[in-house]
């Protein structure tokens, strides 16, 4: 592996580059951090694809994106005279040390779930007048779901056994059928929403991640399937003309394989 020498030396290659770029390439020059925001959003999704692939050679790739937005964004920070790459360095430096006193001041911790619950109050003491603020607004649904449940259980609003957040998705799913049975759209909506969050909970005290569990079964339903599409081909046959006993046993095939 690299020197800290070595890493240093390209990092300041890449702030380098990123100067040039921002000077001479018209592209570059155009951007604002509004421009950049949804192409941000799109490399970091890349990067999730890759981590959960396990290509490290591709993760390697989208961190480089990833780190390059970091510093174009600094960049355009610097421009405005309101901050650059060192004041983003160091505002997370000093985030880390103040949020880990159990390393940087004589703050004492048990285990994993006091750390959590540390940098909860610490969060709060900083001016944050909810642990919810942590949480944007823009996560997709699933993530937020999560995370909600995370900070609220770092404050200790929590269950203490898995088995009562399981009674609690029976209770939710029992409410979700009573509404299916009414036919009340807007109540299975409601229902159905809690049903989920109640699994999203039950999936934090198995510490199976909820939003990495459904893509690994996106992944596995879109192999299966598209085997599927491949031996219709093969056999010159149209998806839509083919039963649904045909398809099965090419589905059977490609859960075997």
């Amino acid at each position: 592996m690299n020197s800290r020498e070595n890493q240093l030396k390209a990092f300041d290659r890449l702030l380098t580059i990123m100067d040039e770029l921002r000077e001479q390439c018209p592209w570059d020059k155009k951007q604002t951090m509004e421009s950049l925001r949804h192409l941000t959003i799109e490399e970091t999704y890349e990067l999730g694809d890759a981590i959960l692939d396990n290509d490290l050679n591709e993760v390697k790739k989208e961190l480089g994106d990833v780190l390059l937005h970091i510093v174009f964004y600094s960049k355009i920070g610097s421009e405005t005279n309101h901050f650059d790459i060192a004041d983003v360095c160091n505002s997370i430096c000093d985030k880390l040390v103040d949020r880990h006193p159990h390393i940087y001041s004589n703050v004492v911790v048990e285990n994993e779930e006091d750390v959590k619950r540390n940098w909860e109050k610490l969060k709060l003491k900083e001016g944050k007048s909810s642990v919810l603020e942590g949480v944007p607004k823009s996560l997709p649904a699933l993530v937020k779901a999560n995370r909600i449940q995370d900070k609220v259980a770092g404050v200790g609003f929590d269950w203490e056994e898995s088995n009562q957040v399981w009674e609690k998705v029976e209770e939710e799913l029992n409410e979700f059928k009573q509404e299916v049975a009414n036919n009340n759209k807007d109540g299975m909506e409601s229902e159905f929403g809690d049903v989920l969050f109640s699994m999203v909970n039950y999936a934090r005290f198995l510490n199976i991640n909820p939003e990495n569990a459904l893509e690994r079964t996106n992944k596995k339903f879109s192999k299966r399937f598209q085997y599927l599409e491949s031996k219709a081909k093969s056999l010159n046959k149209n998806l839509k003309d083919m039963s649904l006993k045909e398809m099965d046993i090419f589905w059977e095939e490609a859960k075997k394989m």
